[in-house]
Formats: C-alpha cells, structure tokens, sequence
C-alpha cells in the first residue's frame, strides 16, 4: 500500500510538503496523478471548503467496454478564496492545483 501525505486540516504543521513559501505569502500546493486522463475527462471544483478532483474515461468497443474512474477531495483550510484557486495540467499528466493561504489559517 502506498503511503500517502496525511493533511492536518487547522495546518498546525505550516512545514507541510504541501505549503510552499512564495514571495507574497505561503501557497497550498497539491499535485494529482491524472495522467490516464485527457484534460477534457478532469474536473477540479469547490464545494464549501473542500476541493474536488474528478476524472472520468470510458471507451467501448465492440469487444469490451474500458471505464476508468478517479476521485480525491481534499479539505481546504478555513477561509480559502475559492476564486484565487488556480489549476495546472501538465503534458505528463500531473494536475497542480495553487491557493493561497488565508492569514487565518497561517495566524493559528
């Protein structure tokens, strides 16, 4: 089984692989192997504070029918902009997605 990065939704690590300092500011910064996937199959969206990553393929043909399915949500630290989450595609496949930190979230 493959060891995944643990995420302490209230940030009290702020040393976090996934918080990147940035000349304005820290950066949550979370990347996503969807590299099975065109970029029209992936959907990344919010809802309330968590962020939805979604892809989607199927081919069929007259042999057999291939449906690949890929689901991760991820909770948001408290007071995230929705509208300043930004998203990135990779030619390799792997889908980056950038917000800033709320100063709440970097005060506690």
């Amino acid at each position: 089984m493959a060891h995944r990065p643990t995420y302490d939704p209230y940030l009290d690590n702020l040393k976090s692989p996934l918080i990147k300092d940035e000349s304005d500011g820290k950066t949550l910064r979370l990347r996503f192997d969807v590299a099975n996937y065109k970029p029209e199959e992936v959907t990344v969206k919010t809802i309330d504070n968590r962020l939805l990553v979604h892809a989607k393929h199927e081919e069929k043909t007259p042999q057999r029918t291939v449906f690949r399915e890929y689901n991760q949500e991820f909770l948001l630290p408290r007071g995230t902009n929705p509208e300043q989450i930004s998203s990135t595609l990779s030619t390799d496949g792997v889908l980056t997605v950038e917000a800033p930190l709320p100063q709440l979230a970097i005060q506690q």
